[in-house]
């Protein structure tokens, strides 16, 4: 691990402004993710900047009928709240699908959604790969991609998002709440947060430089059934190879977004309409423009039939 410099924030403000500041400095919370990078020497930040007495854990009732999520609240209190089991089902059960219960006891909220990929290149460093190095080109183009993205992908980039609970905040609407260095505050929906990878693969969300997730809004339940089906390599502990976390109404309409195959959440707001009709159209109409490799083709027709498993679920009394 390479040396570092620290400093415990005393404000939002502050700690953006000193994210600003100082070239190659961090943000760190629950550092589930980013403790581990930098062992590996994938991440080498010159300065963190430890937010955790911030006050950012709680949990609140927003005047709109929603949650106001604390970007510090953990994984694990985030599941056991009762007002999410009862109002946001699909955001519990996605929680509690990740990880085990020791890191879902230190994982944030916002660490949750900024967490970087696994693709096994990124990991690698006697590999090249244009996340970790711009410009040194992709080894899982030519390589073993059986977990990677199928849509959303570019010729410079294949990795997936790793994030269960993404994909639920997707599919609730949920919108981010920042501050940046001048104290400004902004709200991002989830939709908007991560970026695809185009030719800079390297450049991951739309947060300005600095820029700190301070809390998750959701809006005012939508009712329904709410399921989170995944499917992975083995029972626990594994990233999702299709992930599913839908919204289902009794007449068939309702909300579907699905994780392991893009480089955020995948939801298409126009393909719902197809869900009355069944997953079959609706699975071909969101993955038009897929474009899966020989290892991974396998996940077009899984995403079909885990969202007919959840439609399944959804109609079960």
């Amino acid at each position: 691990m390479k040396e570092f410099t620290y400093e415990r924030a005393t404000s939002a403000q502050r700690a953006a402004a000193s994210a600003q500041e100082t070239p190659g400095a961090k943000f760190i919370a629950g550092g589930t993710n980013l403790l581990d990078l930098m062992k590996l020497e994938i991440e080498t930040p010159h300065h963190l900047i430890d937010v955790n007495g911030l006050g950012f854990d709680k949990i609140e009732k927003t005047p709109e009928g929603g949650l106001r999520i604390g970007a510090l609240v953990t994984n694990t209190a985030l599941a056991a709240d009762i007002r999410v089991r009862r109002d946001y089902g699909v955001l519990s059960r996605a929680l509690l699908a990740g990880a085990s219960g020791q890191l879902r006891n230190k994982a944030t909220t916002a660490g949750n959604l900024l967490q970087r990929t696994r693709c096994p290149y990124f990991y690698d460093t006697n590999h090249p790969c244009n996340k970790r190095s711009p410009g040194s080109g992709c080894a899982a183009m030519a390589g073993f991609s059986r977990q990677l993205g199928v849509i959303g992908v570019s010729d410079a980039c294949i990795a997936t998002h790793p994030s269960d609970m993404a994909v639920a905040m997707r599919v609730l609407d949920a919108e981010v709440e920042t501050t940046d260095p001048g104290g400004k505050t902004r709200r991002i929906p989830v939709a908007d947060l991560h970026r695809l990878p185009g030719d800079t693969p390297h450049l991951e969300t739309t947060l300005a430089p600095g820029e700190l997730i301070t809390a998750l809004a959701l809006p005012r339940p939508i009712g329904g059934r709410h399921v989170y089906r995944k499917v992975r390599d083995r029972a626990s502990y594994a990233f999702a190879l299709v992930s599913v976390a839908a919204v289902l109404q009794r007449d068939g309409t309702g909300r579907v977004a699905v994780g392991g195959i893009a480089p955020k959440p995948w939801r298409d707001e126009a393909t719902e309409t197809e869900l009355p009709r069944g997953a079959k159209g609706f699975a071909a109409r969101l993955l038009t423009d897929a474009k899966p490799t020989e290892n991974n083709a396998f996940k077009v027709p899984l995403v079909e039939r885990t969202v007919a498993a959840a439609m399944n679920e959804a109609r079960q009394p």
